[in-house]
């Protein structure tokens, strides 16, 4: 699955306009539902894929599910089969803007944006607004934001026997270095 997407970022990328966008595949996306006094609930996704229009800081990214990585395997099993069941939802999306994204101010110190747009998880979609850190690091562009979702708006049912262990509000940051 994750080949047949690439294949399809290289397509679009290969008709686009001379250097119109940027991508990565290996963006990091970690979300962290931990409650004090328990085991921490936290996993890190490496194989996110990002584009970024530099023309009109159209920004997209997608997260194979089943991709994220716990400390403990019996949390990522129910973490797949019972919260985010990544069988029926595999993907997680997000579509939107980098408001007065460009190219030419943005250098090694990082600036502020704000970022707009729409998140797909769980098969429900939800408005996000939050700030982006845009710097250069060498021909790459660092694009890193932090933002907190409500499971409860995404429809992920946690067990009333573990619902004191997870955090019904999520922490989520994203760090993708795309050229």
């Amino acid at each position: 699955m994750r080949k047949i997407i690439f294949l399809i970022l290289f397509i679009i990328a290969g008709n686009s306009y001379a250097q119109t966008e940027i991508t990565t595949t290996s963006g990091s996306i970690s979300f962290e539902a931990s409650v004090p006094l328990y085991e921490e609930v936290k996993a890190t996704n490496k194989t996110a894929i990002c584009i970024l229009n530099t023309k009109n800081g159209e920004f997209t990214s997608t997260v194979q599910m089943k991709d994220f990585r716990f400390k403990l395997s019996l949390m990522e099993e129910h973490f797949n089969k019972k919260y985010l069941e990544t069988d029926h939802f595999p993907n997680a999306s997000f579509k939107g803007r980098i408001e007065g994204f460009n190219w030419n101010i943005i250098d090694t110190n990082p600036k502020e944006f704000k970022l707009k747009g729409e998140l797909k998880l769980h098969g429900k979609s939800k408005k996000i607004n939050t700030i982006v850190l845009l710097k250069k690091i060498e021909n790459k562009l660092e694009i890193v934001s932090d933002f907190r979702i409500n499971i409860k708006d995404f429809n992920i049912k946690i067990p009333q026997i573990l619902s004191l262990k997870v955090a019904e509000t999520v922490n989520i940051n994203n760090r993708f270095l795309l050229q």
